[in-house]
């Protein structure tokens, strides 16, 4: 599809959220030399298995930046940077060989083994598994981890600065938690040099000059270290702020759950010498019973599971729409967001800048969107599936083609990988849920007329002709609610409470087949 052409207007009136972001941004960068480019962060906590919202926060920033430098033309970088020095506080619940993790409690998550067998860190296993899929998607980003921004030298001059603002950090930090805490509280986490764990013990004393710090190991023995050469890790609040000081930050999205530290580690940030970045906080995803999801839990999507049931696009579809607003994310809105996901792309017009600007599909493929849409929803091709108990792509796609004798080549094309999500949310979900019930009275002299009338219907019919006598046929029975009608229809035949809009359906599945199939229902 040919790329929007955009005018000066269309890119300042622009409503779409990811440029009311972009221009927030451009303000407060606007003293910025205009060759430096403008640094946008996402974090990760490597604790548990990666989380589908990691993917939300590097999708979504990725569509600020992109608006971002349409609107002033500026270079931009992105880094991913992952927290894979911080000590594992528990095990999480969603791995195996828990009892072999027992030992590396409090240690940098980069030391501990993984849990699954590789050899490489349970850290490491778990941010390969985000870099391989952001590289699948495409995104252009760079990847630092803590634990090289600590070894490296590239925190040694923020360490050192932490270290002179000491007094001042601990100022900020000390009224926002309590009593005993602030006995033992310092933004600098010693690395134990006898057992390697993270600890969390008061400062004894500290020495500017040659910036190290002295403090209380496990054995009791007082330890003189350098903060600098992966010695110490700072504590999240002042770690979140030594990040964004270190790195340069401008631009960081969070969570509403972090709101408060956010504005700690603002504050921070201006007491070592720096700048904020901008952002904003996104609401948290939810799972199917209304919970927030947790990594630990695992009570929400991986990346591999969405992928198993819907494309890329369609996940980067759900990040987009109200970031501002708590989602359910679960298996069951995944139908309707692949849906979701094409008609937009149907919709987007590159002849209409300031309609194709506001387009989510605009957003998702910077301004590119495919031009060929395939020629059948997700949600019809799932019912087919359902309806003809068929795991064949081929014989599906014949039912397509006789659906849409016109479609193209390349519609069929686009088709292709939607066939096998279909058969994949049908197997795990659709399936095994499956409850049949035999029909009332009512529901079965309605049956039977429908049968009657699609058993010698022509086949070239329209599909509002099918669905014409699917309501003649409800209706001649006298329902006081006709949707009383269909969710019989759908519980006799398809054995759930809701089902396929008929008409499509019977065209696309044909009316002889679809009388079988109701015949099937009734003597089932």
């Amino acid at each position: 599809m040919t790329k929007t052409e955009l005018t000066r207007e269309n890119i300042e009136n622009a409503k779409a959220w990811p440029f009311q972001e972009a221009r927030a941004l451009a303000k407060r960068v606007s003293n910025v030399p205009e060759e430096k480019p403008i640094v946008f962060e996402t974090g990760y906590g490597p604790s548990g298995l990666p989380h589908i919202g990691t993917f939300g926060e590097v999708a979504r920033t990725t569509m600020v930046r992109r608006a971002f430098e349409i609107l002033t033309g500026r270079p931009t970088r992105l880094i991913s940077f992952s927290d894979d020095m911080d000590g594992m506080r528990k095990i999480p619940a969603n791995v195996p060989n828990q009892e072999k993790l027992e030992e590396y409690l409090q240690k940098p998550l980069s030391r501990v083994p993984d849990p699954f067998g590789s050899n490489y860190s349970f850290a490491e296993v778990n941010n390969l598994k985000l870099r391989a899929f952001l590289d699948q998607f495409g995104f252009d980003y760079e990847f630092i981890s803590a634990t090289d921004a600590y070894t490296s030298g590239m925190f040694d001059d923020m360490l050192v600065r932490m270290l002179e603002k000491f007094d001042d950090v601990m100022e900020i930090i000390l009224p926002t938690i309590g009593q005993e805490r602030r006995k033992t509280y310092s933004p600098f986490l010693p690395i134990s040099p006898t057992s390697g764990r993270v600890l969390y013990v008061p400062m004894l004393e500290r020495n500017v000059s040659a910036g190290t710090i002295v403090f209380e190991d496990e054995n009791g023995e007082k330890i003189e270290s350098k903060i600098t050469g992966g010695n110490v890790k700072l504590q999240w609040k002042a770690d979140w702020a030594g990040r964004w000081f270190a790195l340069g930050v401008d631009y960081e999205m969070s969570g509403e759950d972090l709101t408060e530290s956010t504005k700690l580690s603002n504050r921070i940030v201006k007491a070592l010498g720096g700048k904020p970045p901008a952002g904003f906080n996104y609401q948290l995803f939810l799972d199917d019973k209304g919970e927030k999801i947790s990594k630990s839990k695992g009570n929400g999507l991986t990346i591999e599971e969405w992928l198993r049931y819907a494309s890329p696009e369609s996940l980067s579809l759900y990040m987009y729409q109200a970031p501002r607003k708590a989602k359910k994310l679960h298996f069951d809105i995944i139908p309707k967001t692949a849906d979701e996901y094409w008609s937009f792309v149907s919709r987007y017009e590159p002849g209409e800048p300031a309609k194709a600007i506001e387009n989510p599909a605009w957003h998702i493929h910077e301004g590119t969107p495919p031009s060929v849409t395939p020629p059948v929803s997700f949600s019809l091709l799932l019912n087919i599936v359902n309806a003809s108990g068929t795991s064949d792509p081929d014989v599906l796609r014949g039912f397509v083609e006789k659906y849409r004798p016109d479609a193209t080549d390349e519609e069929m094309a686009a088709m292709a990988p939607m066939i096998e999500y279909a058969l994949h949310y049908f197997d795990d979900f659709v399936k095994p849920k499956k409850q049949y019930r035999a029909p009332t009275d009512q529901e079965r002299a309605a049956l039977e007329m429908l049968i009657g009338i699609l058993a010698s219907a022509d086949p070239e019919a329209g599909e509002d002709v099918f669905q014409t006598a699917v309501f003649d046929a409800g209706k001649a029975q006298a329902y006081e609610n006709i949707r009383d009608w269909f969710t019989g229809l759908y519980e006799v035949t398809f054995g759930q409470s809701e089902g396929p809009r008929m008409g499509p359906f019977i065209k696309i599945f044909g009316p002889k087949e679809t009388a079988e199939m109701l015949r099937a229902g009734l003597n089932r």
